[in-house]
C-alpha cells in the first residue's frame, strides 16, 4: 500500500521533478506533486510525495525531516487526510 507524504518549507526553486528525485534515494516514487498557487502559479512552499511502501516512506521521513534542501530545513511527515472546508468568499 502506497504511503503519502508531506514536504513543507520547501524553497520556491523546487519543482515536482527535484522533489521526486530527492525521495527516490529511499525506494520508488509513485507521485511527486509541488502546490501551486492558482493566481500566481509560483509554488506555495510545499508539497505531496507518494511512495510505493510505508518501510520506504517511514526511511525517507526519519532521514529527511530537518534536512537542508535548496538553503531551506525541510519538513517531513506523514500526510494527514483533507479536511473538507467551508469555500465561502466574501
Amino acid at each position: 500500500m502506497s504511503t503519502k507524504i508531506y514536504v513543507g518549507n520547501l524553497s520556491f526553486n523546487v519543482n515536482d521533478q527535484t522533489l521526486s528525485d530527492k525521495f527516490a534515494a529511499f525506494g520508488s516514487v509513485q507521485s511527486a506533486k509541488i502546490i501551486m498557487d492558482r493566481d500566481t502559479n509560483r509554488s506555495k512552499g510545499f508539497g505531496f510525495v507518494e511512495m510505493s511502501n510505508s518501510n520506504e516512506a517511514s526511511a525517507a521521513i526519519n532521514s529527511l525531516n530537518g534536512s537542508d534542501f535548496g538553503g531551506r530545513s525541510m519538513t517531513v511527515n506523514e500526510a494527514k487526510p483533507m479536511v473538507p472546508r467551508d469555500n465561502k468568499r466574501y
